[in-house]
């Protein structure tokens, strides 16, 4: 009954979306991001707080957190599934290992948190600010299109294509336009991403699996790609210019429009 009741809640959440196969992360268009619900807050920093210093588990699933400023709190573990944090500020906020399911973020500050190993499956962080972001471990399937995660740290985070929930479409990370210049997404699982037009200048890509990755137009200068697997990836118009490793690349033979990528 309980799971059902948060499944209820998480719906709630989306009213009057209707998700399709094709575009399952195309919520956009289907959500009214005026609504008391996406715009206003239901809860005080303060409240947050009371929370916090009775002890024991934090649940916030499915609360209205829009616009609070709750910068450098501790929410490890937290529960924030369906939670809604536009334009929230949590710099420097201790989110590891916490649960941002479904949860909205849009232009929201988290220059700095501690993201480490969280789950942002189905997340919607478009145009957020995440810079010096601590992202490794983490699931990332989650939306950061627009967004802004320079040197963030993405190492060993999962952002795959999840293979068995097809039947609402096929989630997976997508950063499409999104900052990442200097960004460590170093022995990263982001198999069939999309990073259309995304900037990669400098990353550190060693190891990653962006086989079948989406990288047309995106900025790889000057990016470290030792062990980078680029298998039936789509490079069209994709800058591979004065890359590190370049020799040490995985899968080019088998990648999409090759020649349509620019040196220079």
């Amino acid at each position: 009954m309980k799971r059902r009741a948060l499944l209820t809640a998480g719906l709630g959440a989306l009213a009057g979306l209707r998700l399709r196969p094709a575009s399952a992360q195309d919520m956009m268009a289907h959500v009214d991001l005026s609504s008391p619900r996406m715009s206003q807050a239901e809860m005080t920093r303060e409240q947050v707080e009371a929370l916090l210093n009775a002890g024991g588990p934090v649940s916030l699933t499915d609360k209205s957190l829009n616009g609070l400023d709750l910068s450098g709190l501790d929410l490890t573990g937290a529960d924030l599934r369906w939670a809604r944090l536009n334009k929230a500020v949590l710099k420097g906020t201790r989110l590891a290992g916490a649960r941002l399911e479904l949860a909205w973020a849009l232009d929201a500050d988290l220059t700095g948190a501690d993201l480490g190993g969280a789950n942002l499956f189905q997340a919607q962080l478009l145009r957020s600010r995440l810079d010096d972001v601590d992202l490794s471990r983490a699931r990332i399937a989650a939306t950061f299109d627009g967004a802004s995660l320079r040197r963030a740290r993405l190492h060993d985070a999962d952002g795959a294509a999840d293979m068995r929930n097809q039947s609402m479409g096929l989630m997976h990370a997508s950063f499409r336009s999104a900052r990442l210049d200097g960004a460590d997404l170093s022995n990263a699982r982001l198999s069939r991403a999309d990073f259309e037009f995304a900037h990669l200048d400098g990353a550190h890509l060693d190891g990653a699996d962006m086989s079948r990755a989406l990288l047309g137009g995106a900025d790889l200068t000057g990016a470290s790609v030792t062990g980078l697997d680029l298998a039936g990836a789509d490079l069209t118009g994709t800058l591979l210019k004065d890359l590190a490793g370049r020799d040490g690349l995985k899968g080019l033979d088998s990648a999409q429009n090759l020649d349509r990528a620019r040196s220079g």
